[in-house]
């Protein structure tokens, strides 16, 4: 799986106007263009789903990986959102479906392991969101058998590095990072602002490249889910991929420089 996915909290949500619609379809194009696959919304986030399926439709690609949620306490609403959102995708099958926030977690798992048999889900995972709930996730780390995790890593937010992370990488669980950029609050503060000189060993010419470096190359990561309305800040983004990752000496460099601005 490409390090680098594309979240759609916001960014996606434009409801029927066709102008928005194809300019996110535009942005979907630039991600795949550049290598990318993983695809992470959910039901909570307004027409996302939605425009999601107009723009996997005018793009064609069939390299998608699809990565959804359930949000909802009830079993019978957690079905209908799962049709819902095979609708709203255009796909009957879902890489990956996701408990939201923990929302009825221990109703959802069971369910969700009897549609991974069928053959309608790949993978089961559960999420969390401004690094809440770290304990609860921790104990169903350790408790329930799960195939990804998907929590907030960045810059800022790094306490999942310390229990989290490390956990689910020795239980071979996948960890997706929400919330790369604090919901775009981490690249406001570097506008305009010169990453250090040393960025050119690890190929990065922007503050956000440097930033989900800092994140892909945490060991146990799998991917990080940016999310963006721009076609420019997509191929940005993207361009994390590519080049050498930081080491650890490197990754603190990063955060001091960060601290500095």
């Amino acid at each position: 799986m490409p390090a680098i996915g594309m979240g759609t909290w916001i960014t996606f949500n434009v409801g029927g106007s066709v102008a928005l619609r194809n300019a996110r379809t535009e942005v979907l194009r630039a991600f795949f263009e550049a290598g990318g696959t993983f695809i992470d919304s959910s039901p909570m986030y307004g027409s996302s789903e939605e425009v999601i399926g107009y723009a996997l439709g005018k793009t064609g690609s069939e390299q998608t990986f699809t990565a959804t949620k359930t949000w909802t306490g009830s079993t019978t609403e957690a079905r209908q959102q799962l049709s819902d959102s095979q609708r709203l995708w255009g796909r009957n099958q879902f890489d990956l479906l996701q408990v939201h926030n923990l929302v009825g977690w221990r109703e959802h798992l069971p369910w969700f392991k009897e549609l991974k048999h069928a053959g309608i889900i790949r993978y089961v995972g559960v999420t969390t969101s401004h690094g809440r709930r770290h304990d609860e996730i921790e104990q169903i780390l350790k408790t329930q058998s799960l195939d990804f995790v998907q929590l907030t890593y960045n810059l800022i937010d790094t306490d999942a590095q310390r229990r989290l992370i490390p956990l689910a990488r020795d239980k071979g669980i996948a960890v997706i990072c929400n919330r790369p950029f604090r919901g775009g609050g981490l690249t406001k503060h570097t506008e305009r602002k010169k990453v250090p000189n040393w960025a050119d060993e690890l190929q990065c010419q922007t503050w956000p490249q440097l930033m989900l470096k800092f994140i892909i190359s945490m060991p146990g990561v799998t991917v990080a889910i940016p999310a963006t309305s721009q076609v420019a800040h997509m191929k940005e983004n993207m361009q994390a991929m590519y080049g050498v990752l930081p080491d650890e000496k490197q990754r603190n460099e990063i955060r001091q420089a960060f601290s500095n601005l």
